[in-house]
């Protein structure tokens, strides 16, 4: 069995969930949003997150707009709706109920 393709598809599992909550707050432009992933030691590279953050928005849970940049291109801003916060809320509580139930087995003696 491989540990790091196990490793990385715990991590694909939780990353929705992660791009969402880095965005409860303030909109981010997808580097900022990589960066808040990787300060947090959840190593996500730009091929996997703009497919991610599209689909997000298709779904309606993102929308974005473009702002002017002094150092560069424009940038894309990503931000929640109203249906992405309410998405939000529900993976937040399904998380909270997942979290405690693995941490009860797992840390049974």
């Amino acid at each position: 069995m491989n540990i790091e393709n196990t490793k990385a598809q715990m991590r694909k599992g939780v990353l929705e969930f992660c791009i969402l909550s880095v965005l409860k707050e303030k909109d981010a432009y997808t580097s900022e949003i990589l960066d808040t992933l990787k300060n947090a030691k959840l190593l996500v590279v730009e091929g996997t997150i703009y497919p991610l953050l599209t689909r997000l928005k298709n779904d309606g849970l993102l929308n974005y707009r473009w702002e002017e940049s002094t150092s560069g291109p424009p940038r894309k801003y990503y931000g929640l709706t109203e249906i992405g916060q309410t998405f939000l809320k529900e993976l937040d509580g399904t998380w909270t109920e997942l979290s405690d139930a693995v941490n009860l087995i797992t840390n049974q003696k």
